[in-house]
């Protein structure tokens, strides 16, 4: 892992200044002479950087984060847990920990880290970036942003702007931080019960019944009456993610999510996906009911050089996380086209 450190304040859009930001961020392969081979990933909620770790079968040779043909990029948002500037970093005013004091940030606040990591290295312009989810945010406000960034995107299992079911969501998760009495201490594992519910509300919008019914059904015991594999399943994932991650963090990434909107202040989203200059392959699932096939279509549908591909799958917005074959098809496809 590499980090940049940004010397200067950093002013959010809520007029918030933080001293300093450090960005964390991974790379892989070898940026060609001709600097046209950067590939530059958006990361989704609780991922991070290191995309080999969460993205399977995508940085491998003959995939389209092929390491061997491309310069592969992706930093770690701000706000979140693995290394950039956020609730568990110091606070150089202070001396201790930010926590709960952390700001509120946008996609928007995100996205202006992200260029100046890109500046920093030199990164002008690149082949393509690729968001999934909440990268698919951040993907598409930089798009917005800087309209000659990108030869060309693609925008996976995301949305132009949140949805109040969305929005609803994560203020359920919020709630259940909340309800931790131990949230807004100033330690590290502050709110990690909160964070285990959180995190099991969230799965069932990740999934959605078919995947819940497919892969967590009582197969063997058919007439059971307790300790069933949904529950037990939902709570080791709560115990997990409260393992690696933190509930100051949960929170601002939360609130980040319902901050988005690319029409904000820019006449309407339809006005601002027309605005878009990249060549855009976005991506749909059958099942995510999170950001529905009907956002993708949305974003298509407005930004002038796109095209929609719709996956078939069980698996919800998981999906892009699992449907690696057919992902590699769509995105390879639009990367050599």
């Amino acid at each position: 892992m590499n980090t940049y450190r940004h010397n200067e304040r950093f002013v959010l859009e809520s007029g918030h200044v933080l001293p300093q930001v450090e960005i964390a961020y991974h790379t892989y392969g070898t940026i060609s002479p001709k600097r046209d081979n950067v590939i530059w990933v958006c990361h989704a909620l609780t991922a991070n950087s290191e995309v080999a770790d969460w993205w399977p079968h995508t940085v491998e040779s003959g995939r389209f984060l092929d390491p061997e043909r491309y310069f592969v990029i992706c930093a770690n948002m701000i706000g979140s847990h693995y290394g950039s500037t956020g609730p568990l970093s110091v606070n150089p005013s202070t001396g201790v920990p930010y926590y709960g004091s952390f700001p509120r940030i946008t996609v928007r606040d995100v996205v202006k880290a992200f260029r100046l990591l890109a500046d920093h290295l030199g990164i002008r312009r690149v082949k393509a970036l690729i968001g999934s989810s909440i990268g698919g945010f951040h993907a598409l406000e930089w798009l917005i942003e800087d309209k000659s960034f990108a030869e060309k995107a693609v925008l996976i299992a995301t949305t132009a702007k949140a949805s109040p079911w969305m929005i609803a969501l994560d203020e359920s998760q919020r709630m259940a931080l909340r309800c931790d009495p131990t949230f807004g201490d100033k330690n590290d594992t502050a709110g990690a019960e909160g964070l285990k519910c959180a995190r099991s509300i969230a799965l069932l919008s990740y999934r959605g019944a078919p995947a819940y019914n497919a892969t967590q059904a009582e197969v063997d015991e058919p007439n059971k009456t307790d300790d069933f594999r949904a529950a037990s399943y939902q709570r080791y994932q709560g115990g997990k993610l409260a393992s690696r991650f933190n509930a100051y963090s949960y929170m601002r990434l939360t609130e980040m999510i319902d901050s988005h909107n690319v029409g904000r202040g820019r006449g309407g989203v339809e006005k601002a996906l027309a605005s878009v200059k990249a060549s855009v392959a976005t991506v749909a699932i059958t099942s995510d009911i999170l950001c529905p096939v009907s956002d993708l279509e949305l974003i298509y549908r407005n930004i002038p050089n796109a095209s929609l591909h719709v996956i078939s799958s069980e698996f919800g917005h998981d999906g892009f996380l699992i449907e690696h074959e057919k992902l590699n098809e769509i995105i390879s496809k639009h990367l050599e086209a």
